[in-house]
């Protein structure tokens, strides 16, 4: 373990179910936005310690400046969902202690930090709680997952939300001080994000990316879609991410009921690529016409700013917290996904028009320089660990 840097003024800890990198099980939105930040808090002298539960093995590495504890699954005959916790509490603790850590954080979804207590401040981050998504899609909680939730949740400190609105609607939930909620955006690591082309892409190629499930609004969107190629027969569809199983149908193929919806027609003009490597799906935004998200329910959606990075035009949900991602009609569309002529007008509007594609890719690219810059979002992290530490 490395000892701790006498010129650091920060050490951090983060407790997380995924990072990215080789060696974890998983990496999905809070690994990335977790890892930028990581990164950039490095690049600004503060000592980064990741601790990655529910892993393979136990095991300590290096990436990028940041020091990556693995802790292994374990198994119990009995109450293990409170016996691991426990062991994830002693592990963590002793590193606070050996290594003075002077803040952790963890995020909300399933409250991990339920029954952990620590001897530094934990501040617990809104990615997504069980309890919010329920609230966002109208669907009944399961009663141990809102215990967890909100008993890791009156354990913490402080709060950060990556939007107002997320820190909103998770206050009303689970009945928290308003003024222990610091709302700051996820941020980009805007080097990575360059088009050094936004004028070449494929013509009326419609993009999405994320989980092919019903709360991200793959149904609407094939609905949309049908009414965009019965316009623009030329218009291709391509989705990526892995596809879920519909909790409301039963059927173990979300993808299967987004092709039931679509017409022959349109169906022959969709593509489905399944997961694919971060690098490649870069690539995939570059080659977009239209980037599109009409979710029921995220917290903010790095895949949205991503795509703004990289110049697209983006048409996304118009719920809560996309309005402080985009300004409607100047850096992107905002319509309700239920809205589905409306919605499919606006892909059709970018699709006809050369000057209105490229003059809302520029934009977008600016709002995200503007809002979204790591570099300008890590000293905000850093100044409020600090006003919690002191």
């Amino acid at each position: 373990m490395a000892g701790h840097q006498k010129d650091s003024e920060l050490t951090v800890g983060y407790i997380t179910s995924e990072y990215p990198h080789p060696k974890v099980n998983r990496s999905a939105g809070i690994a990335t936005s977790l890892k930028n930040l990581a990164v950039a808090l490095v690049k600004e002298n503060i000592r980064v310690i990741v601790f990655v539960y529910g892993q393979n093995t136990n095991d300590i590495v290096h990436s990028e400046g940041v020091e990556i504890h693995l802790i292994a699954s374990k198994s119990y005959k009995v109450g293990g969902w409170y016996f691991y916790r426990k062991h994830i509490n002693s592990y963590v603790e002793h590193v606070v202690r050996s290594e003075q850590i002077n803040i952790l954080e963890a995020p909300d979804w399933t409250g991990i930090t339920a029954f952990m207590t620590f001897s530094v401040p934990l501040v617990i981050r809104f990615h997504g709680s069980d309890a919010y998504f329920c609230k966002l899609e109208g669907r009944k909680q399961k009663w141990k997952n809102y215990f967890f939730e909100k008993k890791a949740i009156k354990g913490a400190a402080a709060y950060i939300a990556p939007t107002s609105y997320a820190g909103s609607v998770t206050q009303e939930i689970f009945g928290i001080k308003k003024e222990k909620i610091k709302t700051i955006h996820y941020g980009l690591q805007l080097e990575k994000f360059v088009n050094e082309s936004p004028e070449k892409y494929n013509r009326n190629t419609i993009l999405y990316i994320g989980t092919i499930i019903r709360k991200k609004g793959v149904l609407e969107l094939a609905e949309i879609f049908n009414a965009v190629h019965a316009r623009q027969p030329d218009a291709r569809l391509l989705l990526i991410g892995s596809d879920s199983a519909d909790l409301k149908t039963g059927n173990s193929s979300t993808f299967e009921l987004v092709e039931n919806l679509l017409t022959e027609s349109a169906k022959a003009n969709t593509s489905y690529l399944g997961k694919r490597p971060y690098n490649e799906v870069v690539q995939h935004i570059k080659d977009a016409h239209v980037c599109t998200f009409p979710s029921f329910a995220e917290t903010l959606g790095m895949v949205t700013i991503e795509s703004m990075a990289l110049q697209k035009p983006v048409v996304n949900t118009s719920i809560g917290w996309a309005q402080e991602l985009i300004d409607d009609g100047i850096n992107g569309f905002l319509v309700h996904p239920s809205k589905i002529e409306t919605y499919a007008n606006c892909i059709l509007k970018l699709l006809e028009s050369d000057s209105l594609t490229s003059k809302i890719g520029l934009a977008a690219r600016r709002k995200v320089e503007e809002t979204f810059d790591i570099n300008i979002i890590v000293q905000q992290n850093i100044d409020y660990y600090k006003s919690i530490t002191s």
